[in-house]
């Protein structure tokens, strides 16, 4: 029980947030009538977010429907930069962290 609860406390909680995005992002369906959100702005029901229609356009993007992710939102691009660079400075920080490279 030891060893599962050491195993837990080194696991990247960061990493797996930022992959599991990437996966729910992928299996979003960008043209349906209505989605779930956690827009804390949509919650308190603003009608413009400065966020909104990000994480589909990255759907439509990785789909390659390119002008249709840039009319939904422009920072599609730029977002799945951070994302992966972040991921990359996690991986890069386990496998140092962990003696593993």
């Amino acid at each position: 029980m030891k060893e599962i609860s050491r195993q837990l406390q080194r696991f990247p909680l960061e990493l797996a947030f930022w992959v599991g995005s990437l996966v729910a992002i992928l299996l979003l369906e960008p043209h349906a009538a209505t989605h779930f959100s956690l827009c804390p702005l949509d919650q308190l029901g603003f009608t413009w977010c400065p966020g909104c229609g990000l994480g589909r356009s990255m759907n439509l993007l990785a789909r390659g429907d390119f002008q249709a992710s840039w009319s939904m939102h422009p920072l599609a691009m730029l977002a799945y930069v951070v994302i992966f660079t972040r991921i990359w400075q996690l991986i890069k920080n386990l496998k140092t962290t962990h003696n593993y490279g």
